[in-house]
């Protein structure tokens, strides 16, 4: 790996000024892109998909804990497998307690779903020495509804919003070509009112690495990091918030 160009204080000064407008452009874009996230449609689910959890049998509503929002991390963990994926571990491995409190505080809780039998979930998570909520989604249709396990024996392929004949036309038929089932990564978001339950957003593959500290997650969510209040027309039951621009 090459180091930088030496350069004067002066030269560094005008490129890191010039690099500067770059950053502000960029998160303007992110925060307008965030803004856009949280006008997003939302659909009902009606479903009732059985998760096996810490406490026993779970419904989607009960792994909100009371809160308003949830974030699934949808980790990849075939039931064949011993160990979890190691993309997916390593992004579990950052999920700190403080991190989690920080969502908490704005109504906000995350959790891990993987199809593996919860037993192996809880042998891998001791052996990381994890705390987070982590439920097993094995014999439901979850993954397979979110797209996130591939198996056309269950449901027509679909990967990223696209079908495998949109993917041949892409080039990008690659993500069909191992052996079905196939666990595929991705992050969704669901908000509660009352006993209704909302799917609000997903995103797969490289979109899931748009999380990172918990202003990252709540950019996900519909109602964002709420620092700043707005009523949308119409939505006044289910107030969705400004992201404020730092970039000024």
């Amino acid at each position: 790996m090459s180091l930088p160009e030496i350069v004067t204080q002066e030269q560094w000064l005008a490129a890191r000024k010039e690099l500067l407008a770059k950053e502000k452009a960029a998160t303007r874009a992110r925060d307008a892109l965030s803004a856009e996230r949280r006008r997003l449609p939302m659909v009902e689910i009606t479903k009732d998909y059985v998760f096996d959890g810490p406490e026993g049998d779970a419904g989607l509503i009960d792994l909100f804990a009371g809160r308003r929002q949830l974030i699934v991390g949808h980790f990849m963990f075939d039931p064949s497998w011993t160990d979890g994926c190691p993309s997916c571990t390593a992004g579990a491995d950052e999920l700190a307690p403080g991190l989690r409190r920080h969502l908490e505080a704005r109504d906000t809780r995350h959790v891990y779903v993987s199809r593996a039998p919860r037993a192996k979930l809880e042998d891998y998570k001791a052996r990381k020495g994890w705390t987070f909520p982590w439920y097993s989604s094995f014999g439901s249709d979850f993954n397979y509804d979110f797209h996130v396990t591939v198996d056309e024996r269950v449901a027509p392929l679909m990967y990223n919003y696209q079908t495998r004949e949109d993917h041949e036309r892409k080039g990008t038929a690659y993500y069909f070509d191992a052996e079905q089932p196939i666990e595929q990564p991705g992050v969704s978001t669901f908000l509660r009112d009352g006993d209704r339950v909302f799917h609000t957003y997903s995103t797969f593959g490289r979109g899931a690495e748009w999380t990172g500290g918990s202003y990252a997650f709540l950019d996900l969510t519909a109602l964002g990091r709420q620092e700043e209040w707005e009523e949308p027309k119409g939505r006044a039951d289910l107030t969705r918030t400004a992201t404020p621009d730092f970039a000024s």
